[in-house]
């Protein structure tokens, strides 16, 4: 009887493990050998990746809506040098092959180095998540649906698999929302034209997941996020928009206001990578935010760790004061906003499966060991050659005490084009992450309907 138990206790943890938890023992490294989401705790052999450091917190004096570079205790920080055509072959093993073609092919592209600083962090209530995630977290039967998950919480700590990172990113936790009351979608002009798409909006994403506490997907009702925009400019933008409700397992669902018909049509193809609608085939839906959607099309392969430099701490980017004329150049982005430092990333590679049509039937993404941010993309087109590069910029949140992404760069290789999406340049205005939902109207299911975007459009 007793030998009966043992081989049932086995067959039990092994099944476990191939479910996607961990044992209880491995969970216990999450932060002592570890930090609570996973990461390594120390610092690379040569110094240049510090140990993990205390939670970002800004100065005395900083609410919402002040300048967040201001209270930032290195603010004051200079490069300490950069990387650019001349000397991108000393720096290509730290580099992504799409950053290395970028670099070497766009005239008066570089990319500032800044000294490393580990200092993103999450709540209590998400890290406890984690470590129950550690060891109860799986993917489904299918082989990409995530099950049995507390959130917010890292979904699987100790990834074995590349899905398990594609779940950490998409279920990132950002507080329960955030809110861009005004920001523009830029396009750089296409080859031979000197005029920009520049489409200005106001923004709102609900991510219930993040409620305080300890929330499974039945209590938020299978949704990832809910997504409202309302095009303010140009002319034959503005008064258009969209909410769209995204879920961990069921279809997306997306409802569109045309102005000219005053109706609301549902778009039920405005997924994958279907084009978002009026940036010329620029933008296709699945890259909002480096990487969004349903991961069900590709097959995930967790390739390991790299050192790499990758964008961060950038709060140039939230600065709301610069102008977006000094922001967008003809065919860059103003190399004197970036900032980039040298951390550890997961490196993940997509490879569409059989039976499925995609733009970019290959990608690979890094992620940030820290926060599980999508640091940077590479997408390769259908004869395998690299097309695309992309990344989000990043800040700690000190609303919700967590790393966040924030703008979306993406750059097309082939035609010389960039997209740059979520910017504030020239609004005035601030991203908001909101850590309590409250009387906020955008902040419930409810609002993300036909119904809903109708009754705003048609006001």
């Amino acid at each position: 009887m007793k030998m009966e138990m043992k081989l049932k206790t086995a067959a039990a943890m092994i099944a476990m493990c191939i479910a996607g938890g961990v044992l209880a023992a491995d969970a216990d490294k999450l932060g002592t050998e570890l930090s609570p989401v996973g990461a390594e705790k120390g610092g690379n052999k040569d110094g240049s990746i510090p140990p993990l450091g205390a939670k970002s917190t800004p100065k005395d004096g900083w609410a919402y809506g002040k300048n967040r570079e201001d209270y930032w205790e290195y603010s004051k920080e200079k490069p300490l040098f950069s990387i650019d055509a001349s000397n991108v072959e000393k720096y290509a093993d730290k580099l992504s092959p799409a950053q290395a073609v970028l670099i070497k092919q766009t005239k008066g592209y570089r990319m500032d180095i800044y000294p490393s600083h580990r200092n993103c962090g999450y709540p209590d209530f998400a890290q406890a998540n984690a470590k129950t995630n550690a060891a109860h977290a799986k993917i489904g039967t299918d082989g990409w649906s995530l099950e049995d998950v507390a959130l917010p919480g890292v979904p699987f700590p100790m990834p074995k698999k590349g899905i398990d990172v594609i779940w950490n990113y998409l279920a990132l936790y950002i507080g329960v929302g955030m809110e861009m009351p005004s920001g523009w979608t830029y396009v750089s002009p296409r080859p031979g034209s000197t005029e920009p798409i520049k489409a200005g909006w106001e923004s709102a994403l609900y991510t219930p997941s993040g409620k305080k506490g300890t929330n499974s997907l039945e209590d938020i009702k299978g949704l990832l996020f809910g997504l409202y925009y309302s095009y303010t400019s140009p002319a034959a933008f503005a008064g258009q928009g969209l909410v769209a409700s995204a879920y961990f397992k069921n279809d997306d669902e997306t409802f569109y206001y045309f102005t000219g018909q005053r109706r609301v049509r549902r778009l039920p193809a405005y997924t994958y990578d279907a084009p978002v609608i009026g940036f010329e085939n620029q933008y296709p839906v699945d890259a909002t935010n480096l990487y969004s959607g349903t991961p069900d099309r590709f097959d995930w392969k967790l390739v390991g760790k790299k050192e790499m430099y990758i964008p961060y701490n950038n709060f140039k980017f939230n600065d709301g004061k610069i102008k977006l004329s000094d922001a967008f150049q003809d065919h860059i982005i103003n190399p004197a906003l970036g900032r980039y430092e040298l951390h550890r990333v997961w490196v993940v590679e997509g490879t569409l499966k059989q039976g499925f049509r995609h733009s970019a039937p290959k990608k690979v993404m890094y992620f940030d060991e820290d926060s599980w941010i999508a640091v940077a993309g590479d997408d390769y087109d259908a004869q395998g050659k690299i097309w695309k590069y992309k990344e989000n910029q990043n800040i700690p949140s000190w609303e919700v005490g967590a790393c966040v992404p924030t703008v979306l760069d993406m750059y097309d290789l082939n035609n010389g084009r960039y997209v740059a999406d979520n910017v504030v340049f020239g609004t005035g205005k601030d991203f908001h992450w909101l850590v309590e939902a409250g009387n906020n109207p955008h902040m419930k299911q409810s609002f993300f309907t036909a119904e809903s975007l109708r009754a705003i459009s048609e006001r």
